[in-house]
């Protein structure tokens, strides 16, 4: 700012533009809950700035988000109006470069002035994405995906909605011969309601996502062991469906559905849940109404949509051997067969009372293992390419109440989820034999698996 030049514009002009974007940087939509970010229709104002007044002027419009209204501490004032100003400064001389005209805009600019606009807005949001994106990937905000890189999409998110906003700068600057400062009010004025409504709908999907929480917990204090584990279920289930590059609505759905696959299990006796030694043919088919359960509980909820198949098929089995209804192949909703998968996994790598957990390179090929007869072969690897490049943060070891890992067993045979009765009952917890030890008897330190594809 201090380079200059500061001719060129109208004084007036910049101190309104300057304090219209003050009042637009004070209300804030927030996009991405997780790391508190969000977007403002300050970006509109500012590249209306950088017509109005100019590169120069556009940079001290920036700067003036240092005086927003907001509750914030002195450093992350002085971030934003560097950053605001920076990449309005960039976004001005890319716009003049162009051929852009700075100053209020008459008919006869148009339609020239278009392109030189969209160029600015590109610069704008260049500049602006580094320097968020290298802000976030330096306080850790955004996980990182491997050497040198870092989960982008919620950057992008924030990005390509501020985007809608900037191009409205350049209607601001059109009307703003005629009507002056009333100009951004009238184009503004409809984005504030839309905003209202906007937080309102984010309002109500976090009171959805708290009320799925609270019916996780009912179901996981059932069972010491599976505590977390629905919310892993759902993570990993999310992890699958955007590899496979599913929309960010589908992904949500499908996380719910992860979220919910065990709610069946309330109706399913505590004791039975809980049991270490072999379960008996009446228990096991009590296990398995759990998933028709749990589609009756929870059917009636309508912002479930497709998570409702997940959870009602999310035990069945590519070979048909699954329950309840004994669906094949693709008869099995895709979003039953990505929940299965995540819920197996998290299984395997999670701690029970009756084994430790497996690493997560043996869950992976007991996974590969299953592809074809129990699993979809395109979710497992779905899921290994997410948690190769993502990780996957297990649970932590929990100490199992009054005794050790084993301690009253002597043979470990696992039967995945969704096995069939004859290979052992499985519940989603891993339901084994158990028998006093011998004396002198070692326990095996890792679980061995039964036949998984009959």
């Amino acid at each position: 700012m201090l380079i200059g030049p500061w001719t060129g514009f109208d004084p007036w002009t910049l101190l309104l533009v300057a304090v219209l974007f003050v009042v637009a940087e004070s209300i804030s939509t927030s996009v991405m809950a997780d790391v508190k970010a969000g977007i403002s229709p300050s970006s509109a104002v500012s590249l209306a700035a950088v017509v109005l007044v100019g590169p120069v002027g556009a940079a001290v419009v920036g700067f003036s988000s240092c005086l927003a209204l907001r509750k914030q501490e002195l450093v992350k004032r002085a971030f934003n109006g560097a950053q605001f100003a920076l990449a309005a400064y960039a976004a001005g001389h890319v716009y003049v470069l162009c051929g852009g005209v700075v100053g209020e805009l008459v008919q006869d600019d148009f339609p020239e002035v278009v392109l030189p606009y969209l160029a600015a807005v590109l610069a704008h949001s260049a500049v602006n994405s580094l320097l968020v994106g290298t802000l976030m990937w330096t306080l850790g905000a955004v996980p990182r995906k491997g050497p040198g890189r870092f989960h982008w999409r919620p950057l992008a998110a924030a990005e390509l909605s501020s985007l809608g906003y900037q191009m409205l700068g350049l209607a601001i600057a059109a009307v703003w011969g005629g009507v002056g400062i009333i100009a951004p009010l009238l184009v503004l004025l409809p984005l504030f309601i839309a905003r209202w409504t906007f937080a309102q709908q984010a309002d109500e999907a976090r009171a959805h996502e708290a009320t799925l929480a609270t019916l996780c917990q009912a179901v996981e204090t059932k069972d010491y062991y599976t505590r977390g584990h629905c919310m892993r279920v759902a993570e990993g289930a999310a992890m699958i469906a955007r590899e496979l590059g599913m929309s960010a609505e589908r992904v949500q759905k499908i996380r719910y559905a992860g979220m919910l696959h065990d709610i069946g299990k309330l109706g399913v006796p505590t004791k039975v849940l809980q049991k270490t030694g072999r379960l008996t043919d009446e228990e096991y088919a009590a296990i398995k109404l759990h998933p028709t359960r749990g589609y009756e509980i929870v059917r009636e909820i309508s912002f479930l949509d497709e998570a409702l198949a997940g959870i009602r098929h999310h035990h069945e089995r590519l070979d048909g051997r699954g329950y309840p209804m004994g669906l094949v192949g693709m008869e099995i909703p895709e979003s039953a067969r990505i929940i299965s998968v995540a819920d197996v996994f998290d299984c395997l790598t999670s701690t029970r009372s009756y084994r430790k957990a497996w690493s997560v390179e043996a869950a992976i090929a007991e996974l590969r293992k299953c592809a074809g007869t129990q699993f979809d072969p395109r979710m497992v690897e779905a899921l290994v390419r997410a948690v190769e490049r993502e990780g996957w943060e297990t649970p932590d070891v929990t100490e199992p109440p009054g005794n050790c890992f084993g301690s009253s067993r002597r043979s470990i045979a696992v039967s995945l989820p969704g096995a069939a009765p004859e290979e052992g009952p499985a519940d989603g917890a891993e339901k084994e034999t158990a028998t006093a030890p011998a004396p002198g008897t070692t326990v095996p330190a890792e679980p061995v698996t039964g036949r998984q594809d009959g």
